[in-house]
């Protein structure tokens, strides 16, 4: 499955795109169990808070794996309408659901940041790009569902004279999955960053956080990131 003929690339070799949250935390992860050479790829595009990259930044760096922060800040304002890339538009609260959390769709973000992932998948000799998108993203995000996902892979064995596989690992499966997939390989999730807000604790109430919660508790695990409220007290 998304793996096309990689002819002249190293299949050792592959790009994750990590932003610092817990699912590409676990893909970045997987990779490297995996026993691939691992190049972590994260991008400045403007978002709310910078939490996130930093997170990444140190998580990098304490296991000594290739990283690049790419600033494209330059098209903050094609992406601008979004509560992710504009703090002047409310975050919403509340579980995922396509009514109240339209607004953190960020337009056409995952095809810019896999195509310069692939770009740099070609540029390097990697045979591969890893991303996390996964099933729970399907209802509200169209660049996280299987239709783009093999769309994208069928154009990056395409655009290039090396063809590049997209691996997206868990784009089937729920939070709660990728977290047990975590955990078993026994990942220690206070280092990552979920919440859509930057502040000293995850809020607890936006809708990341909600699925973040949701996902330790199926898994019957605390999860060690403090909060300002959990998404308990938030329904009451």
């Amino acid at each position: 499955m998304l793996s096309p003929s990689t002819s002249g690339a190293n299949a050792l070799s592959t790009v994750v795109i990590y932003s610092g949250g817990m699912d590409s935390y676990t893909v970045l992860h997987r990779a490297i169990k995996e026993g691939l050479e691992v190049h972590a790829l994260s991008f400045d595009y403007g978002q709310r808070h910078s939490k996130e990259l930093n997170v990444a930044k140190a998580v990098c760096k304490q296991h000594n794996i290739p990283h690049q922060i790419v600033d494209i800040r330059a098209i903050q304002g094609l992406i601008d309408n979004s509560a992710l890339t504009n703090p002047d538009v409310s975050m919403p609260e509340g579980n995922y659901a396509a009514d109240n959390l339209h607004t953190t769709v960020v337009p056409n973000r995952n095809m810019i940041l896999l195509s310069l992932a692939i770009a740099k998948a070609v540029n390097i000799g990697a045979a591969r790009v890893d991303y996390g998108a996964h099933g729970g993203d399907h209802i509200l995000y169209p660049d996280c569902r299987p239709e783009f996902v093999h769309a994208m892979n069928h154009v990056a064995g395409i655009a290039n004279f090396d063809p590049i596989s997209l691996h997206a690992p868990y784009l089937e499966l729920s939070k709660a999955d990728i977290l047990r997939d975590g955990l078993a390989m026994g990942l220690d999730y206070r280092d990552t960053w979920t919440c859509y807000e930057g502040r000293d604790l995850a809020c607890g109430k936006c809708g990341s956080c909600h699925e973040r919660l949701a996902a330790f508790a199926a898994n019957n695990v605390a999860d060690p990131l403090a909060y300002e409220i959990t998404s308990a007290q938030a329904n009451h």
